[in-house]
């Protein structure tokens, strides 16, 4: 467990989470355990992709995959393990009242789950690979199996900055466009950015045949979808005032990052 977590990453999603309270109040440390739980759910997702079942991928942010390092066993282990630890870290969080972490708890679960979260997109990735789909299809696989954790990190901070679910607005908008442009870029480097920068294999979605944007579009329409995206989320972020530069800093951040 601690091979993986430890092992680098850009902790987007607590970052997101934090981000997102911040945008409303100043106490952001209150929050670090709710945020780290979505750092905890990520990682156990990468080990279970990693896994020869799934994606088979020998390495992991520029080291050998958790399976490999420890076996398949352990690393399904350490993946459950993560996955429970995520649910304990946000339940024994006594920062905000009761009913606020109870509400984040059915968020982080939804948006891990299989309905239209992780697990759903997960599914309609693997009964993709090969198969021609439509850019809606596409669309939906990606906002669900890599934005509905970034959406969800999003509102779960301005949720428990006291913002109500009827409210969340600008900031809801910019989660759903950073969620889906965050999944984009991972398709753009897959094709563009070396090994060594991405720290995995590259190359494995078109060698797996997946369903992804360049695939559809083409390397420069992604690109320019994503620019789309990330303008849109800037202008989100603007209309919440001058204490969500956060955001809109991570927005450029995401638009321009190699890995």
């Amino acid at each position: 467990m601690r091979y993986s977590v430890f092992a680098g990453g850009k902790r987007l999603r607590p970052a997101l989470c934090i981000a997102s309270y911040r945008a409303f109040r100043d106490d952001w440390q209150r929050v670090l355990s709710v945020a780290a739980s979505f750092e905890l759910i990520h990682t156990y997702s990468l080990i279970h992709d990693d896994l020869p079942s799934m994606d088979n991928d020998d390495f992991r942010r520029g080291i050998p995959s958790c399976h490999l390092k420890f076996g398949e066993a352990v690393a399904i282990l350490a993946g459950d393990a993560l996955l429970t630890l995520a649910f304990e870290s946000v339940s024994r969080c006594l920062e905000f009242p009761p009913e606020r972490i109870l509400r984040a708890s059915v968020i982080l679960a939804t948006a891990a789950g299989a309905s239209d979260g992780m697990i759903a997109g997960q599914i309609l990735d693997l009964e993709a690979e090969g198969v021609s789909i439509s850019s809606n299809d596409l669309e939906a696989i990606h906002r669900s199996k890599t934005g509905a954790m970034l959406e969800a990190s999003i509102k779960t901070g301005a949720y428990l900055a006291g913002v109500g679910e009827d409210e969340m607005g600008p900031i809801g908008v910019y989660g759903r466009n950073i969620g889906l442009a965050f999944q984009i870029v991972d398709d753009i480097l897959d094709e563009t950015a070396p090994g060594d920068a991405l720290g995995k294999t590259p190359g494995k979605d078109r060698a797996q045949r997946k369903a992804t944007y360049p695939a559809l579009h083409g390397i420069d329409a992604s690109r320019r979808i994503v620019g789309r995206l990330t303008a849109e989320a800037r202008d989100s972020a603007r209309e919440l005032g001058s204490r969500a530069g956060l955001l809109s800093g991570i927005a450029d951040y995401l638009e321009s990052r190699s890995n």
